[in-house]
């Protein structure tokens, strides 16, 4: 039995959808964090949603390139870590221009999403998403980078240092 509370909220009595109000999804706060991010932040061009997710992604994955890699005991660590992380960028970069090139089906809003962005709903728009989240990527990885090479030089400038 769906009652229609649960109708308004599914939107089609068929569950294979996955489109479910759980305690997690249903929260205010979640939705307002969700409609927070870049790829559903209103108002955003979508070079400027992929400079910000690129951005991001170039920043934290330089940590684990760093700090895991094969090369972490070593002086080259930072630059093997740096070097890793804009692989993976540009693997990522090519594995969403394939997407834009099938030039995808609009997003579907959801409980979480209920306004997925206008100008990402075909191929071009994932197109400047692309290469926005290149340049994003590429200098968020660098920023990362000489901010961990840096570290006994940024270190001194410590308020509490004496």
């Amino acid at each position: 039995m769906v009652l229609s509370r649960d109708r308004s909220v599914v939107g089609t009595p068929n569950l294979e959808v996955s489109n479910l109000a759980t305690p997690v999804n249903s929260l205010g706060i979640v939705q307002a964090f969700i409609s927070n991010l870049p790829i559903y932040r209103t108002g955003l061009s979508p070079q400027r949603r992929g400079l910000e997710v690129g951005m991001a992604h170039g920043y934290f994955l330089l940590g684990p390139f760093t700090l895991l890699g094969p090369l972490r005991h070593t002086d080259q660590a930072y630059l093997a870590g740096l070097l890793s992380t804009v692989g993976l960028v540009v693997i990522l970069t090519a594995c969403l221009a394939i997407y834009a090139a099938v030039n995808p089906a609009p997003p579907l809003p959801s409980l979480a999403a209920s306004n997925p962005p206008a100008n990402v709903k075909d191929g071009k728009g994932w197109s400047e998403f692309t290469s926005g989240f290149l340049i994003g990527g590429l200098g968020g990885a660098a920023f990362a980078y000489v901010l961990v090479a840096n570290i006994p030089v940024l270190s001194g400038f410590s308020i509490l240092a004496k």
